[in-house]
């Protein structure tokens, strides 16, 4: 619930929470219990943050669900992560013919 400013006629002015369904109706003063209206004392704050930290806030968020990528490779890559090129699983025989070392002796090939 927001803070809202009200203003007593015999108290002057004062600050109370109320909810958004309620933001226009007058509210109780605490010290006389006179209904007193709602004003605009001071100027709402657009931004109370410095510009570095909105960044960082702001990329937090955006990290959270679509992180940015510096490589459109994927991790393991050897031409871009430093790393090795992984090898391939797949054993092709010099007559055409396949065979999986590292799978289920199993399985067929197609």
């Amino acid at each position: 619930m927001p803070f809202y400013d009200y203003q007593c006629e015999d108290c002057g002015p004062f600050t109370a929470f109320a909810p958004l369904s309620q933001f226009a109706a007058p509210c109780d003063c605490p010290e006389c219990s006179s209904a007193s209206p709602r004003v605009l004392l001071t100027a709402p704050r657009v931004s109370g943050l410095s510009t570095q930290r909105r960044n960082a806030f702001e990329t937090n968020e955006r990290s959270a669900d679509s992180p940015k990528r510096t490589s459109t490779h994927g991790p393991g890559c050897g031409c871009c992560s430093g790393g090795q090129k992984v090898g391939k699983k797949t054993l092709v025989h010099p007559d055409g013919s396949k065979s999986f070392p590292t799978k289920r002796p199993w399985m067929i090939s197609h």
